[in-house]
């Protein structure tokens, strides 16, 4: 496969001042508005429907708070920051969508359509692999994640689909969650069916609408989806050990961080807190963050998982950060620059990459004061940027002998490969983003 080389620079960059105030208030909405959100991440196989869903249409406009603001010298970016559009992966199916990416190094998956395409990214994005595409009716993939060495991918008809890979670089089916075993074994009984609708009942194992997200850490693995509910999975046999029903509408992202603690954001307006209370056995509410005034899209952790970035279709990003106190997180910042929805977020070290429905990908940076600034803006996009992947390369070809870089997938059907010229990236790489 050849991969069209670009000389295009990002066409604009901007700076902006830190930010570290909220709009006052706190969410809240009317059922018809939840209701109308729910479908906000189900609408997103076409981009009419982005134009048109109700529920994608953001507040009023926000004053610009742009400036031309420098860097500080204190920041492990150069300054200007090099950036520069270097590829661009064709489109990769007649539906034109890039659903999902995720990066194992050397691989990057994307999800387009049913189909997972795998290209390896050390070999000028070579094509080595496309699986799933046996099985058209297992639906559109919604998100992929990785554990232990196996993929796991999430799909539009309610199951986790669980694949290894082989040393020709090859993809098998392992696994479908809920797993036959698992079914059998609870089928006899009729206390483990729950009714999903009227006259409809089903095993409280599996899900009933369209799986939205997986998260992986440790012994757990996390499944969310559009019938409000979140599972956990045990990884050594691949069997439900739990099931909650967790919001009140949609759930469209979930996060855990590497002590165990799960965050799922839903078309309610709501982020949830879960964790195991003392004592227990099984996760529990810890809390509930509610400062976003519309559906939530994404959620992504920082490297300790003490700061949480969510996004959501009023245009903004929080910053979340971890407190003594009844509330658990507390928001330290409101990120604001993209003029639609944000879909997904990213985090790695002081670095945050934000894909939104405006077409654009944005860079923000925390300063040592705690203080964000936006670095960056790309509009390369023709449709709504769904996903973004991340990796460092120590090794670049950017300033300074390395670089992070950055896929933007879309509902243009491109995936483009970005690479950010930096002096320094602190800390350990982390794309916990969704």
């Amino acid at each position: 496969m050849k991969i069209r080389s670009w000389l295009s620079t990002f066409s604009t960059t901007t700076t902006m001042p830190p930010l570290n105030h909220l709009s006052s208030g706190t969410s809240s909405s009317s059922d018809n508005t939840s209701s109308s959100a729910s479908t906000s991440l189900s609408s997103l196989t076409s981009y009419n429907s982005l134009q048109t869903n109700l529920s994608l249409q953001t507040l009023p406009s926000i004053p610009s708070l742009q400036t031309n603001l420098l860097l500080s010298p204190s920041s492990s970016l150069s300054s200007p920051l090099p950036l520069s559009l270097h590829h661009t992966l064709p489109s990769l199916s007649p539906c034109g969508v890039i659903a999902s990416l995720a990066l194992r190094h050397p691989l990057l998956y994307a999800a387009s359509g049913h189909q997972i395409h795998v290209f390896d990214v050390t070999d000028n994005y070579a094509l080595v692999d496309t699986f799933n595409s046996r099985d058209p009716s297992s639906g559109s993939v919604k998100s992929i994640t990785f554990h232990r060495g196996k993929v796991l991918t999430a799909h539009q008809d309610s199951r986790i689909r669980v694949w290894e890979l082989a040393a020709d670089k090859k993809h098998e089916l392992v696994a479908t969650l809920p797993t036959v075993k698992d079914r059998l074994r609870r089928s006899v009984f009729p206390k483990n069916y729950v009714t999903v609708r009227r006259h409809k009942k089903r095993l409280w194992i599996e899900h009933h609408d369209a799986v939205s997200g997986l998260a992986a850490s440790g012994d757990l693995i996390c499944s969310v989806s559009w019938d409000k509910c979140l599972k956990i999975w045990r990884p050594s046999d691949f069997r439900c050990v739990q099931s909650v029903e967790a919001h009140d509408d949609a759930i469209n992202a979930v996060a855990v961080s590497g002590d165990g603690i799960i965050y799922t954001a839903s078309a309610d307006c709501r982020i949830k807190v879960w964790g195991i209370p003392f004592g227990e056995r099984q996760y529990g509410p810890i809390a509930t963050l509610e400062k976003h005034k519309s559906a939530v899209n994404a959620l992504a952790l920082n490297g300790d998982g003490t700061v949480l970035f969510s996004g959501a279709c009023d245009r903004s990003i929080l910053v979340w950060e971890r407190e003594d106190s009844a509330n658990y997180m507390v928001v330290t910042g409101a990120l604001r620059g993209h003029s639609k929805a944000i879909l997904c977020l990213i985090n790695v070290s002081d670095l945050l990459f934000s894909g939104s429905a405006d077409r654009t990908v944005r860079i923000w940076q925390r300063g040592h004061d705690g203080k964000f600034c936006c670095l960056t803006v790309s509009d390369a996009h023709e449709k709504p940027v769904r996903s973004l992947a991340v990796v460092v390369d120590e090794g670049g070809s950017a300033a300074g002998g390395g670089g992070v870089r950055v896929f933007s997938g879309s509902l243009d059907g491109d995936i483009k490969v970005w690479e950010v010229g930096v002096s320094k990236v602190s800390g350990n790489l982390h794309s916990n983003g969704f």
